[in-house]
């Protein structure tokens, strides 16, 4: 951040290009703002964490068979509250709950937004102090009537807004409105969001593959064969890559949107549809990569956010990051795992 372009905060940024928002009356501005607030609340105990009774399992498993940590609990308590008390959100899906949770069963309400989110990507990872963060996706409301499920089952070409704030070395929020993508670095001096990371471009390409490549074995052809491709010696082509993967999302995400690289998540033999959700997760960040220039599929040329949704906690295969190297490993794909899970 320049010091002589002065401080703007995530309040002022977000109010100063509240016309670029073609659907607004002020509540998109107003969500954003108190998910910003929201996300304070969540950092504050996640740093305080090991002082406190909040580090560990909660004892319970969520809709997806995945144990609950009590940071998970916290964070999304924390959203619904904040989003309930704004005005503009009609309802929430969270990751966390089995159905979806409306705010008011008046049919005259005027909320313009439903929201979808994972309170605490990379949660199970709390415990030894790597980075986790939230990720967010704003939907416009299309029934005026009952909010139902079927209101979320919206492609991700339909987003109004989506983000992710990161919980780390230091605390970013990340987001987009189909404007391009900034990113705010939360100063602890002052308590806000202030602009660092403006107008952020994905690297074409990059060093850096990301999967959990533990699993290989029961991964598809095609991605065993780009493994190879990334590991091989090519001087001119700056290979071999970097293989990172810290096991967060948001946090393989982050590095590679602003350094470059792909992040992978494939069908596998335990997995054959993936094992992301589409709502919550790949929709959101493919909303922001590629408002920076990235690409983000399926692995056989589907664009995630083409992905018709069929019910509210649908998994996919993602192939996420620079878009040379997205090509890249759809060619590996298409070539080698011709039974590949077509969404």
């Amino acid at each position: 951040m320049d010091p002589k372009k002065g401080i703007i905060t995530l309040d002022e940024f977000i109010i100063k290009r509240q016309q670029e928002f073609k659907y607004t009356t002020g509540d998109l501005s107003r969500l954003l703002r108190d998910i910003g607030f929201a996300a304070k609340i969540i950092n504050r105990e996640i740093n305080k964490a090991g002082l406190v009774d909040i580090l560990g399992e909660f004892g319970t498993e969520n809709i997806h068979g995945e144990s609950v940590k009590k940071l998970d609990i916290f964070a999304d308590t924390i959203l619904i509250d904040s989003l309930r008390s704004c005005g503009g959100c009609a309802a929430i899906a969270s990751e966390e709950h089995d159905e979806i949770l409306t705010f008011n069963e008046d049919i005259a309400t005027d909320a313009s937004y439903l929201i979808a989110f994972d309170p605490l990507d990379g949660s199970s990872n709390i415990d030894v102090n790597v980075s986790v963060g939230t990720i967010f996706s704003i939907y416009r409301r299309q029934n005026v009537n009952k909010i139902s499920e079927k209101d979320f089952l919206q492609k991700g070409d339909e987003l109004a807004a989506s983000g992710y704030v990161i919980y780390g070395s230091s605390t970013m929020l990340v987001y987009t409105t189909g404007y391009g993508v900034n990113g705010f670095t939360l100063d602890p001096s002052i308590g806000e969001f202030c602009l660092s990371h403006p107008d952020i471009k994905i690297p074409s390409s990059g060093k850096v593959y990301s999967l959990n490549q533990g699993n290989s074995s029961s991964f598809p052809e095609g991605v065993k064969k780009y493994i190879d491709y990334c590991q091989a010696v090519d001087k001119e082509d700056n290979r071999p890559y970097s293989l990172r993967y810290i096991g967060s999302m948001v946090a393989d995400f982050h590095r590679n949107l602003l350094k470059g690289g792909i992040f992978i998540y494939p069908s596998s033999d335990a997995n054959p549809e993936g094992k992301l959700r589409l709502l919550y997760e790949c929709n959101p960040l493919s909303f922001i990569v590629e408002q920076a220039g990235g690409r983000s599929t399926n692995g056989l040329s589907k664009r995630i956010m083409d992905i018709d949704p069929k019910e509210l906690h649908q998994k996919t295969p993602i192939f996420i990051g620079s878009s040379d190297m997205v090509d890249t490993a759809e060619e590996f794909m298409k070539k080698y795992s011709s039974a590949y899970v077509e969404n």
